[in-house]
């Protein structure tokens, strides 16, 4: 496959936000991030004896809660937002590439709601009939 020279060799340098979020992502989504939060509410457990079990005492845990899984919607949103941009180009390049291959499937994210439809249905369809025409063929076989 030959490579498209309309496209930059070095890649423009990610925005702060980008590389927080990646990086963010990339350290909640280890094994010791989730070690490190079990930590965190056992001592807090532990802990309840100590200021026996006072409003305050759950308030901690309430707030600090709450701000990490506000704080981690929005770097999961980013992230998400990111990879499927990604995925969509990395097909639309697959698709447009394709010899035969319609290229108004490379633009499908663009579409509404309606036209999304009205296209899972014709490839329904057609996946049906690919179905039934190689049951024909496993069957003349047979």
């Amino acid at each position: 496959m030959k490579t498209n020279s309309n496209l930059p060799l070095a890649l423009p340098r990610q925005d702060r936000f980008s590389r927080l979020a990646q990086a963010a992502a990339r350290l909640a989504g280890r094994p010791g991030a989730f070690i490190a939060a079990c930590l965190v509410i056992f001592f807090w457990v532990v802990s309840g004896p100590l200021f026996n079990y006072s409003d305050s005492w759950q308030l901690v845990i309430n707030t600090s809660t709450t701000i990490v899984t506000f704080l981690m919607v929005f770097l999961i949103q980013n992230t998400q937002n990111r990879d499927q941009l990604a995925l969509q180009v990395k097909l639309a390049e697959l698709i447009v590439q394709m010899p035969g291959a319609p290229n108004i499937l490379a633009n499908a994210e663009d579409m509404s709601e309606t036209q999304l439809d009205k296209l899972h249905e014709y490839y329904k369809a057609r996946a049906r009939e690919k179905m039934k025409t190689a049951r024909r063929r496993k069957s003349r076989r047979s």
